[in-house]
């Protein structure tokens, strides 16, 4: 049997990971506000007078507040120079200056007001009665409608200019936080290859995943699974249904959680039993074409090189060419941090040239359809030095957490 794979039982390793559980420290207020700082460096260099933040892990990102997506807007406004503004309901005013840790200016509307108005009240009262306001690129579309109809006057841009500019280079402390849940994921992976034996369902080891990371300290709820075993591995997001794992069945278990709103996403892939050749022959594929992408994350490549490199390996294998099946059918890799997937994206067209603080997932996976999948997929953020991993990859199909004895 693969290494460290059965051989414990779920309540076990429950109570193993309560004596795991470590603190980690949230952003603070000083670097909220040298994040404030920075975007508004970025709009005044691209000519934006204000910014509009909607209830987005962007809110989050500048000023720790977490909202809701609901119908009711609330909003912060950031404009080029001076303090922001906060835009609220009127009867949750109360609730948000508890909240409040960058101070600003509260303004509220009435449940018959506009809030989309207030927003282009707010923007003219910073000064600017005309220019350019730039939308946060998660604002839905009602919204966005609403701002463009009270503000004919402004040019609205994308605020993935700004937003991107500041997310896609990670901080000192932000990379830290990505570690520590980078690492409570990696123990909880272990502990999933422990639990498993044969009659064991999808479903039971996606509940006892959610289970251990809250033992272990991440935000409860937010925690993520894709458990598969045998053919419906090949599925990258999945399949409909839960399996039954057996003797020789693949088994994928692709899983992330969240920690103070930072985010980790491993997979690891491995064999329920003694793997066939077939097996091995695959996995090996899918291990050197991670290699490859390591090995090309160097400070000033663009990120397409980094996809190019993956499916050069995969297609001298004789799978692909290109996104054909059986091979590689989607990007090799996505930017991680607040989001699961955000910018930079490791795929064609994306020039964006690698530098220190970026954070990024390595996860060139091989699709079979009618025999399994693999995917190993680890994370690389780049320093002044260059690549570092997140996360020790698996070293071979047959010990794929390395410690295991």
């Amino acid at each position: 049997m693969t290494k460290g794979v059965g051989g414990s039982t779920i309540a076990a390793e429950l109570e193993r990971m309560s004596s795991l559980r470590g603190g980690a420290q949230p952003i603070g207020a000083d670097e909220l506000r040298a994040r404030v700082a920075k975007a508004q460096s970025v709009m005044r260099a691209n000519g934006v007078q204000a910014l509009h933040l909607d209830s987005s892990t962007s809110t989050f990102y500048f000023t720790g507040l977490r909202f809701k997506l609901t119908e009711r807007l609330h909003s912060v406004v950031i404009p080029a120079e001076g303090d922001l503004i906060y835009v609220s309901p009127a009867f949750e005013e109360a609730k948000l200056r508890t909240m409040i840790a960058i101070p600003g200016e509260v303004r509220c509307w009435e449940e018959h007001e506009s809030p989309t108005a207030l927003v282009i009240d707010v923007v003219r009262g910073m000064g600017y009665d005309r220019g350019t306001i730039a939308v946060d690129p998660a604002t839905p579309f009602f919204t966005f409608d609403g701002l463009r109809r009270a503000g004919n006057s402004y040019d609205f841009v994308n605020g993935a200019m700004v937003t991107s500019a500041c997310r896609m280079i990670k901080s000192p402390a932000e990379i830290e936080l990505i570690k520590r849940a980078m690492a409570l994921t990696l123990e909880v992976q272990r502990a999933t290859a422990r639990i498993l034996h044969e009659g064991i369902t999808t479903t039971e080891v996606a509940d006892f995943i959610n289970r251990a990371h809250v033992k272990l300290g991440a935000d409860a709820g937010a925690n993520v699974s894709i458990v598969l075993f045998g053919e419906p591995t090949a599925y990258p997001h999945g399949v409909p249904y839960p399996q039954t794992l057996k003797q020789g069945d693949m088994v994928l278990v692709d899983i992330g959680c969240t920690l103070h709103g930072y985010q980790s996403d491993l997979t690891r892939t491995y064999v329920f039993g003694e793997p066939s050749a077939r097996q091995r022959e695959v996995w090996d594929v899918e291990k050197r074409a991670t290699d490859a992408v390591f090995a090309a994350a160097r400070l000033g490549a663009t990120c397409e090189s980094l996809d190019a490199a993956a499916r050069k390996v995969i297609a001298a294998a004789g799978f692909g060419p290109d996104y054909a099946l059986p091979g590689l059918p989607h990007r090799t890799g996505h930017g991680v941090g607040l989001d699961v997937h955000e910018e930079p994206y490791i795929v064609r067209g994306d020039r964006t040239p690698l530098a220190p603080g970026m954070c990024f997932s390595n996860e060139p996976t091989i699709c079979i359809y009618g025999e399994f999948g693999v995917r190993l997929e680890d994370h690389i953020y780049m320093t002044e030095e260059g690549a570092r991993w997140f996360t020790p990859p698996s070293p071979s199909i047959d010990d794929p957490f390395r410690q295991e004895s």
